[in-house]
């Protein structure tokens, strides 16, 4: 390989197979955000577990969320950690419109102005071929 021509550095994955969280990735796969809830008393599980950390029960599923949600914080990053993140790059916290109280993180590149309270909205992207994430963007 020439030296000069190198590969773009790949992100870091999701272990998309896993027993608590596969379903959220394969439903990011398929371009929809999902939480885990339960069955019996309705509760969000999340972090997903396979019991209700409310009531008790084994019985949960994974129910569709709303795409959308409002910046909660955020924090600009300068010291790059993976080339596959150059910097400045921002992680966001939203916490989404459905279900209250369900915050995810998400990626901004550069150093966009942004606010409190400000409209965001899901995009999926594959990282890696078989592994696609929800990320955020400003709402238009």
């Amino acid at each position: 390989m020439d030296d000069d021509v190198r590969a773009a550095p790949l992100p870091p994955a999701p272990v998309t197979d896993d027993e608590d969280t596969g379903g959220y990735w394969q439903a990011a796969a398929e371009g929809r955000l999902v939480v885990r809830t339960c069955v019996s008393c309705g509760g969000v599980l999340h972090l997903p577990k396979p019991y209700c950390h409310h009531c008790g029960s084994w019985d949960t599923s994974w129910r569709e969320a709303r795409s959308t949600g409002t910046l909660y914080s955020w924090t600009v990053v300068h010291h790059q950690i993976h080339a596959a993140f150059p910097t400045p790059y921002t992680v966001v916290l939203v916490e989404l419109d459905d279900p209250p109280g369900v915050r995810l993180i998400g990626h901004l590149e550069s150093t966009p102005e942004l606010h409190e309270g400000m409209a965001m909205q899901v995009r999926f992207h594959e990282v890696v071929p078989g592994a696609t994430i929800p990320d955020w963007e400003v709402a238009p």
